[in-house]
């Protein structure tokens, strides 16, 4: 009996502590989260935000107005479930949808008309309803969605029966998932500023505070979190990664000047089952920023010869070189002064790209014998070659500058011969990047880091998409329609490899 008692005793000591714990992070998050949100608000009402150019004080407010929404969300996902009298006190009023727009009435009524109390069975009678209204947009066209839900009533119990309220990713929201989708799609895919939409809006018949616009991306931008995380888990399962960065200017308000962040690309090998990229904004460009987001991921990484990843590849991660960057280096050169030496690695190097078109829909392993049959011929001549012309080539010149890249990183640029899963290059990566580096020209910079990092989750989940298939727009709105529901242990169904579109009829 005493030891049951002390080692329940034990038990609840762990609990407490696991409790204190719990308790003491989630108040930590709080107290910094709290101190984010009063500098927000000291940006944007301070003194510094009117020293800004046009461009940088319009992309600020918008940036701000997220931020701060995304904050309130986090703040209320870490606080304990509200009490009925502080949820609902203090809501501000929304003003009426317009109503020249079109309806489209959905209406929600009990499963069955027949009381559920026990002991009663009688039929209930409609008494009335409940009419709640939701924007809803396709491009060009708004709508307004009428949730009528019927109240039924028992007359002799006295009880009221109602369909519940359906769930919304931005809870008692004005917004559907469609036009939620719509602005996530413009300005993460289409690269639309929110001032811009809101423009567009106002041309559509619905006058849109880009402030309003804001806040929906910021809310959104945490509720698909989770997503972005199992699929980077998801990502981080594969043994092959490609890996790349591209600089993207970021805005410091405090000082009224842009730094150089960067967006950093992370993707399972071109030859994995896996379509998919995730993105990971980051203040600079040290590696750590590379090693944190690998974790304690074991494989061979794709990449350039970036400094950044040197220290990872003592840590279990075998370095796979990009021939692209290689040939990059003597094509620059044979345009510059049409170098004789530049033109035979060109052709040395396009040898070996013309057999990996032919083996590229290839078995891994039909893949590997073939390279080491026919590729490998090619680069042990291509090595002996250049060791060769080096010796003649005086040191500091562009030629030997180009030539030393590749002797350097020979092992890492070959690799690929001796593993038929390896690609020859980094080429893939740089395909999803390429995007991002567009579209910045109409973005200009990242309002600020949690700016940058909500962009960097919700480009992850559209850029995915396409490399699906998918619509971008018909994903997003889905998953935005189901994610409210979804339980937590289920939400890698959501993911655009495994998605399915569910229809619904109104």
């Amino acid at each position: 009996m005493v030891t049951e008692l002390m080692g329940q005793v034990g038990e609840n000591a762990k609990t407490i502590v696991s409790k204190d714990r719990e308790i003491l992070y989630r108040q930590t998050k709080i107290d910094q989260l709290t101190h984010e949100m009063a500098v927000l608000k000291r940006w944007k009402f301070g003194r510094s935000r009117e020293q800004l150019d046009q461009a940088q004080a319009s992309l600020l407010d918008e940036t701000i107005d997220a931020d701060i929404a995304a904050i309130e969300q986090e703040l209320e996902n870490l606080a304990p479930t509200p009490r009925l009298d502080t949820d609902t006190r203090k809501q501000p009023k929304r003003a009426a949808l317009p109503p020249e727009l079109p309806r489209v009435e959905m209406h929600h009524e009990p499963e069955s008309t027949s009381c559920t109390t026990p002991g009663c069975g009688c039929i209930l009678r409609r008494i009335g309803e409940d009419i709640s209204e939701k924007l809803d947009y396709t491009p060009g066209l708004f709508t307004v969605e009428r949730h009528i839900r019927g109240k039924w009533a028992c007359g002799k119990c006295q009880t009221l029966t109602q369909a519940p309220v359906p769930a919304q990713i931005i809870d008692k929201g004005m917004a559907t998932s469609g036009l939620l989708a719509q602005v996530l799609v413009a300005k993460y895919a289409d690269h639309l500023p929110l001032y811009r939409q809101e423009t567009i809006f106002a041309r559509a018949g619905m006058a849109l505070p880009r402030s309003t616009l804001a806040q929906w991306v910021g809310v959104c931008g945490v509720q698909l979190q989770p997503l972005v995380d199992a699929l980077k888990d998801e990502i981080l399962s594969h043994a092959v990664l490609h890996a790349d960065e591209t600089p993207v200017a970021m805005l410091k308000p405090g000082n009224k000047k842009t730094h150089r962040a960067y967006l950093w690309a992370y993707a399972p090998g071109a030859f994995e089952a896996l379509k998919a990229v995730v993105y990971d904004f980051c203040e600079s460009r040290a590696g750590e920023h590379a090693r944190t987001f690998l974790g304690d991921w074991k494989g061979a990484l794709v990449c350039d010869d970036f400094a950044g990843y040197k220290q990872s590849f003592t840590l279990g991660i075998t370095e796979a070189g990009c021939l692209a960057h290689s040939r990059r280096k003597f094509f620059d050169l044979h345009v510059s002064n049409k170098s004789q030496i530049a033109g035979q690695a060109l052709t040395y190097i396009g040898q070996l790209y013309e057999i990996e078109r032919e083996v590229k829909s290839l078995s891994a392993e039909e893949r590997q014998e073939i390279r080491q049959t026919r590729s490998k011929p090619v680069t042990d001549a291509m090595h002996e070659w250049m060791q060769l012309q080096r010796q003649k080539i005086t040191d500091g010149s562009a030629t030997a500058k180009a030539l030393d890249y590749s002797l350097r990183r020979w092992g890492a640029l070959t690799r690929f011969l001796d593993d038929g899963q390896l690609p020859i290059d980094n080429n893939w990566i740089e395909n999803q990047i390429r995007p991002i580096a567009i579209g910045r020209g109409n973005w200009l910079f990242a309002g600020s880091l949690r700016a940058g990092q909500r962009a960097a989750a919700v480009m992850s989940l559209i850029q995915s998409a396409k490399l699906n298939g998918h619509d971008p727009y018909a994903y997003m709105k889905d998953v935005l329609s189901r994610l409210p529901t979804q339980r937590a242990s289920q939400v890698g169904e959501l993911l655009p490899h495994r998605w399915q579109p569910t229809f619904t009829v109104a």
